[in-house]
């Protein structure tokens, strides 16, 4: 149980809650080596073990609401910083790496970079304006597992809006239910439409933009508003951590039972598999969020620790590089470390195994060569990018709203 009622400027288990949910995006992207040579049924576990995203979405919707939602005001002096400081933290490495892998297409022409489509350049601009994620066809272009920050800008630009709407009209619980309508109400237009798959299916609406994943969102805020109010001190014992992570490993197993769909790669695209997903998946992640706010557990020792807190602010530089060109280039240079060991056994004249030949352990040192790629990368290039388009005077208001000098650096 947590002692403390007042509010933190820093809550260090999130900055670790970060890592953990990029560790567990890994883990769901490459289930296929961690699960081989197991039974059929850990192997559909783990291609369903797509529950880091859940978990990303919670935790950004009650950081900003945590930030913001007491001292928000729709005037142009308060958007102003408030869209720097948002473009400061993502914009930068994003624009970077996606660079990088248009450039690196022209080299090699790998149609995923580009979608398969004949237009690069549209399809880079599409891409460096988070436009891409509004497309099905698109989403995986570029950087692919960057689809998700086209909801985290969505996010962004409406939260002003709908703290207002929370503290005018008191509605606070139904919004996530009314945008998700209207996102079907898209769907129901704009698919008629051969637009690239600009919002031409249902399973796209809810898997893919901000209107199908807005429940994360929105649960991050209530979670924000509650412990505004209440406090992070509670006066039960009951395990909210655990018992909102043992849910969400219950829905993967669910997840697994389930039929994939003709076409689809996952469980997660079927009928059953979105409502899983996006409204049992969804509120056990919020409870988890909500339990290592509140609670002294071995989970939030973790991820407090310093370890842990370092990874977590270059979790955003890991998302980004755990696929595509960084990993790729990772995984070749693996295989050509196993090919001269084997060179060098055959000069010795001995029968040894390599380290680098087994997939798991290849897996392994490439995960650890991530997160060392990702904490330089953070520490040389995105926090110092990000601090000087902070503090230059590029969008600054007449007058700067009180913050914190924690809040500013985690903002």
């Amino acid at each position: 149980m947590m002692s403390q009622k007042g509010k933190k400027n820093y809550i260090s288990q999130l900055t670790g809650l970060r890592a953990l949910a990029a560790f567990l995006v890994f883990i769901h992207h490459f289930n296929y080596i961690i699960s081989a040579g197991f039974s059929h049924p850990v192997q559909r576990y783990l291609k369903e073990f797509n529950i880091g995203l859940p978990i990303f979405f919670s935790l950004a919707g009650f950081s900003i609401a945590y930030r913001y939602f007491d001292r928000f005001s729709l005037t142009a002096d308060w958007f102003k910083p408030y869209l720097k400081n948002r473009f400061a933290r993502i914009f930068p490495m994003y624009f970077l790496l996606t660079v990088v892998a248009f450039l690196y297409y022209q080299y090699n022409r790998q149609q995923s970079i580009v979608g398969g489509i004949g237009h690069p350049f549209a399809v880079f601009l599409l891409n460096i304006t988070f436009l891409r994620g509004f497309f099905d066809q698109l989403k995986f272009t570029g950087i692919g597992q960057g689809w998700s920050l086209t909801v985290n800008i969505c996010f962004y630009m409406l939260a002003p809006f709908i703290f207002f709407i929370a503290k005018k009209w008191k509605v606070v619980y139904i919004q996530p239910f009314i945008i998700t309508g209207f996102g079907f109400l898209l769907v129901l237009v704009l698919s008629n439409f051969n637009w690239y798959g600009f919002f031409g299916n249902f399973t796209y609406m809810m898997l893919y933009s901000f209107f199908g994943r807005c429940l994360e969102l929105f649960g991050g805020i209530w979670v924000a508003m509650y412990v505004k109010k209440n406090g992070f001190g509670r006066s039960d014992n009951i395990r909210l951590t655990y018992i909102g992570f043992l849910v969400i490993m219950l829905c993967v197993y669910f997840l697994s039972k389930l039929d994939i769909v003709p076409g689809q790669e996952y469980a997660l695209q079927s009928r059953y598999g979105i409502i899983i997903n996006n409204y049992i998946i969804a509120p056990a992640a919020i409870l988890f969020l909500y339990g290592l706010l509140t609670e002294h557990t071995v989970v939030q020792k973790l991820l407090s620790t310093r370890l842990f807190i370092t990874l977590g602010k270059s979790s955003y530089v890991f998302y980004l590089i755990h696929l595509g060109l960084i990993n790729d280039q990772l995984h070749t240079a693996v295989n050509w470390l196993n090919d001269r060991v084997f060179e060098l056994y055959d000069k010795m004249g001995v029968d040894w195994h390599s380290p680098f030949e087994y997939d798991r352990l290849n897996l392994l040192y490439i995960f650890i060569a991530l997160n060392f790629i990702s904490v330089l990368l953070y520490t040389f290039i995105e926090e110092p990018v990000n601090q000087l388009i902070r503090k230059s005077k590029f969008w600054s208001p007449k007058k700067m709203p009180a913050v914190s000098q924690t809040e500013m650096a985690e903002g």
